[in-house]
């Protein structure tokens, strides 16, 4: 339903209370179910991956790594999404009263552990707006795959490299100064009442946390009314200089350098192999599981939504078994708060490497193992977090993409770390400026999905 009347912000309406409106309104009924209950999905009989009949969406395939280093597995099995598509993820801004604003849905996602989170105007894979599935067409598209306004953000992002293969999705901002009706599940927000929510847990999906971090010089200059107080506001007002040459500890060519030589160095390979005889994982008539019972299950579902393009389907979707956390730890060096990131290897990269957060892992996995087996910074991270709440910036659950996976969370985190914390970092970590990371999301492939969303998180703030 449009009402074409609707052109400017609704006012005096709480954003988190729309969200909340529309979350009772946009109801859906997900349901595990046997492979064999899946619609227009079948196990390939040569291959046993997992595909739709159509050949388009996605599959699940077997995937073989190799090399992975570190201290790591040698080499592993695994179940992988592949959706080689690119889909649009794009958000509609428009200026009112000289503040822009920006065109936001209430979306509902299967894998959504509270049904609808805020989402782009615009999150389609190309099957969905190329109408595979015979629903309706995708609101808005219009100005994405037309260009019509001025782009202010259009780069290709990749998708979690750990269950994703190879995954992009375009990544885009289109300003218009036309009139745009406000479709039913729409509603125009600034970017401090999207910032306020994505102090929330759960309320911004992960479509539009990457979509919001690649966004240019959108830092504020003051910590928020009602937020952090002493360290925190010197910490929020000192992140608004977004120049990568602020105060860096390292110039932009030797970041660039640092990550250039981590890719050249680092051997892991990862191939398609068949799903069927996957070694490690086993399936019966309701799973694709680890034989150890760890890390993700493949499950199907079967998903009534009234409110989507088709009002029922089932698909196929990953599980994680446990919780992840994300974590990035900062400290001041020369006056100028600097984040402690990884060149972090996944399989599923387009390059095998992009740079990471500090930590990123599922602390239940390493739970009984000891301190040298573990992931650098790790304890110490849960350390801060659990005896020094006074250096924690944010810590918040967030989902991820609740269109492939269901019910995953992680916790992100960010967190101050003791003045004498070493500023020397084993060589494949670096200490870089906000303005740096805003300066790499400029480009494609360089942070990963986690480091965006810690981006966003960071960009909240302020």
């Amino acid at each position: 339903m449009v009402d074409p009347s609707v052109t400017a912000p609704e006012t005096g309406t709480d954003s988190s209370v729309w969200v909340a409106e529309r979350a009772q309104l946009n109801t859906q009924h997900v349901e595990t179910i046997p492979f064999s209950a899946l619609s227009g999905w079948d196990f390939d009989p040569g291959t046993g991956d997992l595909r739709h009949h159509t050949g388009r969406f996605f599959s699940v395939r077997g995937l073989r790594v190799r090399g992975a280093g570190e201290g790591a597995v040698p080499e592993w099995w695994q179940p992988v999404i592949d959706q080689p598509e690119i889909g649009v993820l794009g958000i509609l801004a428009k200026r009112f009263d000289g503040v822009r604003h920006f065109l936001m849905q209430a979306k509902v996602e299967p894998g959504n552990v509270n049904g609808v989170q805020l989402s782009p105007t615009v999150q389609a894979t190309r099957s969905n707006y190329t109408r595979v599935h015979r629903g309706t067409p995708v609101a808005y598209l219009e100005y994405f795959a037309g260009h019509r306004g001025r782009v202010l953000v259009d780069v290709l992002q990749s998708e979690q490299g750990s269950w994703f293969l190879r995954k992009r999705n375009r990544n885009m901002i289109v300003e218009t100064d036309a009139e745009v009706p406000v479709h039913e599940d729409f509603r125009w927000f600034t970017l401090d009442e999207i910032r306020t929510l994505l102090r929330r847990d759960n309320m911004v999906n992960m479509d539009a946390r990457t979509v919001l971090s690649c966004l240019p010089g959108s830092h504020g200059a003051t910590a928020r009314a009602g937020g952090a107080s002493g360290a925190g506001q010197a910490f929020t007002a000192s992140l608004a200089a977004l120049s990568p040459a602020a105060g860096s500890a390292h110039s932009m060519t030797e970041v660039l350098s640092w990550f250039t030589e981590a890719k050249a160095w680092y051997g892991l390979t990862a191939g398609v192999v068949p799903l069927t005889g996957l070694p490690g994982w086993h399936r019966t008539s309701t799973e694709i599981a680890h034989d150890e019972g760890g890390y993700f299950r493949i499950i199907a579902v079967d998903v009534t939504a009234p409110h989507r393009e088709v009002p029922r389907w089932t698909q196929p979707m990953l599980a994680p078994t446990s919780r992840g956390l994300l974590a990035l730890l900062y400290r001041t060096i020369g006056d100028v708060p600097h984040f402690l990131v990884q060149a972090r290897a996944q399989q599923g990269s387009l390059d095998a490497l992009e740079i990471g957060p500090t930590v990123q892992c599922s602390p239940d996995r390493y739970r009984e193992l000891p301190p040298e087996d573990r992931p650098p910074y790790l304890d110490h991270t849960l350390t801060l977090a659990a005896r020094s709440p006074d250096r924690i910036r944010y810590d918040h659950v967030q989902s991820e993409e609740g269109g492939r996976f269901f019910a995953a969370e992680n916790r992100y985190l960010v967190a101050e770390v003791e003045a004498d914390f070493p500023v020397e970092a084993p060589s494949r970590f670096c200490w870089v400026t906000l303005g740096q990371l805003k300066e790499l999301l400029r480009h494609s492939y360089y942070l990963n999905i986690e480091a965006r969303t810690l981006v966003a998180c960071v960009e909240s703030l302020g």
